[in-house]
């Protein structure tokens, strides 16, 4: 088929491929995808047996997962998978949220969370990373005080915790920068009253 130009906008509720077709056997391969949702997936490269080496997607809304928001202390595992999800984290009791697994396909790899309840005058609410001093978070800092404040820079240590009495819509953002499958460094940037700490 020839190449097509639209004026205007292509419409579709089911969403739009683009393949590739083996000119010896006719199978059709799907590299790129847009899905009914607007999440974009890129197949990445296909091995000659068919295996998927790297697959991408862009999810068209941010996700927002409650596992940290319930009543109760809540511990978990996040996974590369998640990436791009907003956690509401309930501060009321004792969290522990640890980060994947060091692994080259982390590089890349972004998380949002959001405190909804103040974490409480005798626990904390604690996001580390996996293994013995192996990782670190490069933390930028803040206090929230209402008032101008300089951000703490903090590049050593793998536990960032949201301290006793941290207020109600403190907020960390994280990105890993660099893994090589041994070590990870994690961009952080908090934002909560009183500060958070990295050890």
């Amino acid at each position: 088929m020839a190449n097509t130009t639209f004026n205007g906008p292509v419409r579709s509720e089911g969403g739009f491929e683009q393949i590739s077709i083996a000119a010896k056997t006719g199978t059709v391969t799907t590299n790129f995808d847009i899905d009914s949702s607007g999440n974009i997936t890129d197949v990445g490269s296909i091995a000659s047996d068919g295996a998927i080496s790297t697959t991408s997607t862009i999810v068209g809304r941010q996700k927002v997962d409650t596992t940290f928001n319930a009543a109760g202390a809540a511990s978990a595992t996040l996974t590369a998978a998640q990436s791009g999800t907003l956690f509401l984290i309930n501060g009321a009791a004792n969290n522990v949220i640890t980060l994947p697994t060091v692994s080259t396909g982390n590089v890349g790899v972004h998380y949002d969370f959001q405190l909804t309840v103040a974490v409480g005058g005798s626990v904390t609410t604690t996001i580390v990373l996996p293994g013995s001093a192996v990782s670190d978070f490069q933390a930028m800092l803040s206090l929230v005080a209402g008032t101008a404040a300089n951000a703490v820079s903090d590049v050593a240590g793998d536990t960032l915790t949201l301290v006793n009495s941290t207020v109600a819509n403190a907020r960390v953002s994280m990105t890993c920068v660099s893994d090589d499958g041994t070590n990870s460094k994690w961009m952080t940037t908090a934002l909560s009253t009183p500060i958070a700490t990295v050890s």
